[in-house]
Parts: C-alpha cells; structure tokens; sequence
C-alpha cells in the first residue's frame, strides 16, 4: 500500500475528511435552503457568468476545506488545486506526489436551481492518480469515502449504507444517468443510437457516479465537443476514486485511463465510467463502433 507523507496518520486523515465534509455539508444546504425559498437568487451569485456561475456557497466551502487542511496538517508536502482558487489566478502548487483536487460545489447550476443533485469533490492524487476520493452529497445525507480499494458511505449519524453496483453488461440494457446542464447535440444523437433501456437526468458528476454505485444507473457518458468546454481534474478526480473502489471503472473511449495534472487540467473527448471494471472495455468499444458507425464525433 502507497505511504502518505511522512505525519500523516491515514485513519486520523480520514475522521478528519469526515469531519471537514459534514461541516460542509451544514454550509452547502443553509444555502440551498435559501435559495430555495429565495426570489432573487441571483443576490447569491459572485459572478455573471451564466454558463460557470459561482455562488457563495462555492467560495464559502472552497475556504473551509483548504484552511482546515492547512490548519491541521501544517508543513505537510502536498499541495492543493481547487476549481475556485484556478479561476482566479489560474496557478496551483503542483506537487508531482501529492495533490489535493477540490471542487467544493460541483453542480452549481442545479444548487441554484434547487434539484438537489449537487456535490462536494475532493480527492488526493498520487502521481496524478486519486488515491483518496470523498463525495459529499448533502441532500441525500451521503458520504462517500475511498481509500486505495476500500470505499464505503455513511450518513450524518454514522450509519453505512451499502453499495449495490448492478451486473448489467449488456449496453442496450443499461440505465444511462446523464447531464441536465451540459448536453449537446452530438451526445443526443449518440443516446439515441445506442437507445439505452432508460436514460435518468441529473446534474453533478458526483451525484451521476454515486448513482452507478447505488445501482440506480450503470452507465455515465461524458462528450466534448473540439474548442468547447470540457470536464476538469477537479470534476473526475473524486467520483474516479470511489467508482473504482466500488468495482466500476472511468476511462476515456479508448479504455485509457484519465490522465491527470495536464498544463489545461481539461479531460477532452468522450469519457465513460461504467458499473464493472471486467466489462468495461467491451462496452467502451461497441460505444466507439457506434460512434464511428454514424459518423457521431467529430
């Protein structure tokens, strides 16, 4: 098993990742509350940005997590990238050994839209790999913690829910969990095609991978178009860490794994995580022969 850096006790470093996330958690839903009941929620909006806006939740819990980090593990030689702390000045210390990854409200536009499925991400990277994953989803009381190939979920109290990842192998038979916020036509067109057994429709990648390993849904598909937007480290660091601690896998379409700590921390391209690791390749390329079919990407 990799060593964490020298000081720190993995079984402390977990109860206090607990502990940093519940408090989170306290932060993220006093503010969906109020947002909820809110008629003019653009007031909790810190920019204009349509298409990435920033609430003070994200700032709020960007800066709960990184100074409890810092005030609890002083002199520890790991460094932190967070999606809020880069949208500002675009610089992080990249530590090549030990990275935290945080996107404190992953899922901005449902917060502010009021469905619930939003999330905390944070992971520790290793060499560019997560190692540690957490996946707070406050509305849903959840907890997700991995740790190398041990994952499990706790609610507020301290009670473990069971994960339930289905045996589904089969594409067309599969339930696909897709994004609400961020589809385009290119990725419409794929789902039909390939006409999955039933789509659900959901923000977060978080709360899209939690879903795979509830059972609820067995397949993700992410699609970036070439010269749009695409997915950060922060959004795939976490959800990676627990799906492939749960037994799924998150590849890109070639069956690659993600590669992390790029110059743009952007994960261009199509990427898919599944329900089981064993079966993964096989259904990565009959998505691949479907796409390359239909002539779907460019």
């Amino acid at each position: 098993m990799i060593k964490l850096p020298c000081g720190v006790n993995p079984n402390d470093l977990i109860d206090d990742l607990r502990s940093f996330s519940w408090e989170a958690s306290d932060t993220l839903l006093h503010y969906a509350n109020i947002i909820k009941n809110s008629e003019q929620k653009n007031e909790f909006l810190e920019n204009k940005n349509n298409n990435d806006p920033v609430t003070r939740a994200d700032l709020e819990v960007n800066e709960l997590i990184i100074n409890r980090i810092n005030q609890k593990y002083k002199n520890i030689n790991w460094g932190i990238l967070s999606e809020e702390n880069f949208k500002i000045n675009s610089q992080y210390f990249d530590n090549d050994e030990w990275l935290w990854v945080l996107d404190p409200l992953d899922g901005t536009k449902d917060f502010i839209q009021g469905t619930g499925n939003y999330a905390m991400h944070l992971a520790l990277n290793y060499k560019r790999k997560p190692y540690i994953g957490v996946v707070l989803i406050p509305e849903k009381d959840e907890l997700w913690i991995s740790y190398a190939e041990k994952l499990w979920c706790e609610n507020r109290d301290g009670s473990i829910r069971k994960q339930n990842l289905s045996e589904t192998n089969i594409l067309k038979e599969m339930t696909l969990v897709t994004s609400k916020n961020h589809r385009n036509e290119k990725l419409k067109d794929l789902i039909e095609k390939i006409n999955f057994k039933k789509t659900i429709v959901m923000g977060s990648i978080g709360c899209k991978v939690a879903s795979i390993i509830r059972g609820d849904s067995d397949i993700y598909i992410a699609l970036s178009l070439p010269g749009k937007s695409a997915p950060k480290d922060w959004d795939f660091a976490a959800p990676e860490a627990i799906l492939k601690a749960a037994g799924g896998s998150i590849t890109n379409i070639d069956n690659n794994d993600l590669v992390y700590g790029n110059t743009d921390l952007k994960h261009p391209g199509i990427i898919v995580a599944s329900n089981k690791k064993r079966n993964h390749k096989k259904i990565c390329s009959q998505i691949k022969g479907i796409i390359e079919r239909y002539d779907i990407y460019p």
